[in-house]
């Protein structure tokens, strides 16, 4: 009944409601879907009717992307659908925008570039951007290139949680980035 209420408020828009990381990866668990530890999926979807063919490693973030495991484009023709296993690394981050194709295994250490499509199997350790997603650098390049820029005074640093910043702490951080162009948030 607290359920039906929830879903009837926020219908209405009386009421905004949000649902936790650990529902998230409890619904797609129970879908099949093997999930490590610390693991983050905002504004994601994973394909839930073939739920078991996808494997999440550790320390794994998913922003704003789609993992499918089947491909409907040959069911007409053919009477059947295509489906393959994605796998996904450990220490993986995966951009807004992305589609992970099925068939396709991610490595440990790679960061997915936001709008990739990922047709094809990643290495271990490198950065991919673009449609289809191609090898940019390693992910340690990438990280040390940040980490130069982090220490030095050509980014902006700030310290404040971005759900804490006031609206003059916002115009603050604008101008500083039209003068510094990169920046680093906490």
């Amino acid at each position: 009944m607290k359920n039906l209420l929830k879903r009837i408020l926020t219908k209405f828009g009386i009421k905004n409601y949000s649902v936790s990381q650990n529902e998230i990866i409890n619904y797609y668990r129970n879908r099949g879907v093997i999930i490590g530890e610390n693991v983050d999926i905002i504004n994601s979807i994973l394909d839930g009717g073939f739920g078991s063919l996808i494997r999440i490693g550790d320390n794994v973030t998913i922003t704003g992307a789609r993992i499918l495991t089947h491909d409907a484009s040959t069911k007409k023709f053919l009477g059947y659908s295509k489906i393959g296993l994605v796998t996904i690394g450990n220490n993986v981050f995966i951009g807004n925008g992305a589609i992970v194709l099925p068939g396709t295994n991610i490595g440990d250490n790679v960061i997915v570039g936001a709008g990739c499509v990922v047709a094809k199997d990643i290495p271990n350790d490198c950065v991919v951007v673009g449609n289809p997603a191609k090898v940019l650098c390693s992910t340690t390049e990438y990280i040390d290139r940040n980490r130069k820029r982090l220490e030095s005074t050509d980014a902006y640093v700030s310290n404040i949680l971005f759900s804490q910043r006031t609206s003059e702490e916002w115009d603050d951080l604008k101008e500083k980035l039209k003068k510094y162009k990169y920046g680093f948030d906490l």
